[in-house]
């Protein structure tokens, strides 16, 4: 999306980013308060972007009166604290999700050691899981803790002179997604909740510090699960268009999240053939077996994708799980 408006005072301003899915959209929203949605990763060169955006409309970073987060993503709240600082903005989040952005390292740290115990239990070489943690290692200096200081939780209103936004909390892409409806106009500001030109990956996350642990008992949070519910609340909504944090809006949610619901039958069927070929499989192995050998940098975003998958499975009782030394592996119910 290039910069411009979206809605009645409405302004996407994209914001480079140094991750594939290219850059991020910051929105400004020109009413009273002055608000910033979402703040781009922490950088020189997103910060001077965002700058300039903000000049074309006559704005600065000094003017900003709120910055609202949608989700923990470093591309979505890495400049917040630099933009809050500066501005003396009011910084909204999910209640949950405070306590992780005001220790954003510690927290990181955290995320980073699930996310090497569970691909270890999943069958990925121990060798991959240190390449992976050296690499997120360096993407880290790409977020920064802000302190929130003003929560906000399902169902509450965020005023502003000529709008309000009804917050819902929408877990899935990550534990902590949330979105903003304008009931009188049928906008939605979406994150990355729905993405028009992408699927949004239902990560596996550690559970936020505020949440009980969601582990299905499954060992860990059934994400995709959890994100076709938060879809199937999204989709009863009447809603007119949905502002994403990447790429252009989307203007029939609906039929794209039925489309996105299709993707993922076809997708579970192609796992289930791949569980009933053979031996049991772990997850690894089924990614292979649909991927082939994936770069370090995507075997975490790989794992999470068939995981997802085979939990469905294992809801309709189509696989079952078998551990042994540690490693599960997938096999036919049967």
């Amino acid at each position: 999306m290039s910069a411009g408006v979206g809605g009645p005072g409405i302004i996407a301003l994209p914001v480079p980013t140094p991750f594939a899915v290219g850059r991020v959209n910051c929105y400004l929203i020109e009413d009273d308060p002055l608000t910033l949605v979402d703040a781009g990763p922490n950088s020189g060169t997103s910060l001077t972007v965002l700058e300039a955006a903000l000049r074309a409309h006559g704005r600065a970073v000094e003017d900003l009166e709120r910055i609202v987060l949608t989700h923990q993503h470093i591309d979505h709240i890495g400049l917040a604290k630099i933009l809050a600082d500066r501005s003396g903005a009011e910084v909204v989040a999910l209640d949950v999700l405070a306590p992780w952005l005001a220790s954003y390292g510690k927290q990181i740290e955290a995320d980073d050691v699930f996310a090497e115990e569970l691909m270890l239990r999943n069958g990925i070489p121990r060798e991959i899981g240190i390449a992976l943690r050296a690499v997120t290692a360096s993407f880290r200096g790409w977020g920064s803790a802000v302190d929130v200081t003003r929560t906000v939780s399902e169902g509450d209103v965020l005023e502003f002179a000529a709008r309000s936004w009804r917050v819902h909390r929408r877990p899935g892409h990550s534990p902590s997604d949330t979105v903003f409806h304008d009931e009188a106009s049928g906008e939605l500001m979406g994150g990355d909740h729905l993405i028009k030109h992408i699927s949004s990956n239902p990560l596996i996350s550690r559970s936020l510090p505020g949440d009980a642990p969601s582990d299905g008992g499954a060992h860990r949070p059934r994400a995709l699960l959890m994100y076709m519910d938060s879809l199937r609340a999204t989709r009863a909504m009447d809603l007119r268009i949905v502002y994403s944090g990447h790429g252009d809006p989307v203007e029939d949610h609906r039929a794209l999240i039925d489309e996105r619901f299709e993707g993922y039958e076809r997708r579970a069927h192609k796992i289930a053939g791949i569980i009933g070929d053979g031996e049991p499989k772990s997850g690894f192995e089924i990614a292979q077996a649909m991927w082939g050998n994936v770069a370090v940098t995507q075997a975490f975003l790989t794992l999470s994708e068939v995981l997802g998958h085979v939990d469905l499975l294992l809801e309709r009782g189509e696989v079952v799980e078998v551990e042994s030394d540690g490693v599960v592996r997938f096999a036919p119910s049967a």
